[in-house]
């Protein structure tokens, strides 16, 4: 059974329980804004709820995100159970019949009408945006299969460097899992494995995740360099490195240190690095698939004041890249403010690099680029923007 059945088949099993399942999810969406994100007060409201059984909790969230996924359809006057019902029959007529909806109507309704000034909007990605997202998860290198095995409802993605990426199918929590809590797996988008792929760090050398956040991409070029050589993470924010700190020990991570930078030009350390990730803050726009409720609290203002914090953070970490050292600059965006435009102004501040072709390992077959769009539609992850240089030798 597909994701999609199985999401229409637990909405006909509650509908005796529609009562609570409508309370609950309106009390999520009043209670979600720019400060306080669905998914958080979701997960904070279904926590509260106690003897709250996994089938209605489950329904909750799916009517939380069928809300959001389809409020371009909704009447915004009408009552807030009619226009949850409504997101939910969109849902599951979508999950059925895909095609009774054009591309057309996707593209005009999925998201706010700014976004048309920011990037393209095919149909293609509109209807990726409407679809179920899909779970991907990274195993230890060279236990792909194994893992697989172990938690059932699993594939694996692809042999080479993608044996150690699964897409899982089933209805565990996860994070309760056994197999979590001793470090097999991390939950993981398969775009940003690719993006660690493209890193292309090797045993023995030394960089720099200049925004590691929690840790996700820290810990992936660790498991792709054998756990040898050093790996600097830095974040503003001290709490995701203790998160990170968390994560580490439990994937078995020793070869990194974490320190707080706050994206100036004082630099966290005075090491050179043979290549330096900055995966910075964005507007998400990419992950809107994922995120729905993100779409319609971003603002072209939030663009704004994103682009410029990227060029600062790319401008001043380029200067702890060592000559014929890798930077790389990845973003979860597809918007101009947060990609040509930042690009365009680096080239200006940094003649010191120049571009960097990588191969795409989601295209094995295309040609080395400088720049790569990995799209929802064409890779089924989130979509990703990512740029490369080399710091040019002297002379």
């Amino acid at each position: 059974m597909s994701r999609a059945e199985q999401g229409a088949e637990t909405l006909r099993s509650q509908a005796v329980q529609a009562p609570v399942l409508f309370r609950l999810a309106e009390r999520v969406i009043r209670a979600a804004d720019r400060e306080h994100p669905a998914d958080l007060v979701l997960r904070q409201t279904l926590k509260a709820e106690r003897g709250l059984g996994p089938a209605v909790a489950a329904g909750v969230t799916r009517a939380v995100f069928a809300f959001y996924r389809w409020r371009g359809w909704l009447d915004q006057a009408a009552r807030f159970s009619e226009q949850l019902e409504r997101a939910l029959r969109l849902a599951d007529r979508f999950a059925r019949d895909p095609g009774s909806f054009s591309d057309a109507e996707l593209s005009a309704r999925s998201v706010p009408a700014w976004v048309r000034e920011e990037m393209e909007i095919p149909g293609t990605w509109a209807r990726a945006l409407q679809a179920e997202p899909r779970l991907w998860l990274r195993a230890r290198p060279g236990q792909g299969g194994v893992l697989a095995k172990k938690l059932g409802d699993c594939r694996v993605f692809g042999d080479g460097p993608w044996s150690a990426t699964l897409e899982y199918s089933g209805g565990r929590d996860l994070f309760r899992t056994a197999e979590f809590h001793a470090g097999e797996f991390e939950l993981q988008d398969i775009s940003s494995q690719a993006v660690g792929l493209m890193c292309e760090a090797q045993a023995g050398e030394t960089w720099w995740d200049a925004c590691a956040g929690e840790g996700g991409k820290t810990l992936h070029l660790s498991a792709l360099m054998g756990n040898r050589g050093l790996i600097w993470a830095s974040d503003r924010a001290a709490w995701r490195l203790r998160r990170l700190a968390r994560r580490a020990a439990r994937a078995r991570v020793f070869n990194y240190r974490s320190v707080v930078w706050d994206g100036g030009p004082r630099l966290p350390t005075k090491t050179k690095f043979d290549g330096v990730l900055v995966d910075t803050p964005c507007s998400g726009i990419g992950t809107w698939q994922r995120n729905p409720h993100a779409r319609w609290t971003t603002t072209p203002r939030d663009l704004e004041e994103l682009s410029a914090l990227q060029l600062q953070l790319l401008v001043h970490s380029a200067a702890a890249v060592k000559p014929g050292g890798k930077l790389l600059y990845a973003v979860c965006t597809l918007a101009r403010s947060e990609t040509a435009k930042v690009i365009h102004r680096f080239r200006e501040q940094r003649p010191e690099f120049e571009p960097l072709g990588l191969r795409n390992p989601l295209a094995a077959q295309a040609p080395a680029a400088a720049e790569w769009f990995l799209l929802p539609q064409d890779f089924g992850g989130n979509g990703m923007f990512i740029a490369a240089w080399r710091r040019r030798t002297a002379g």
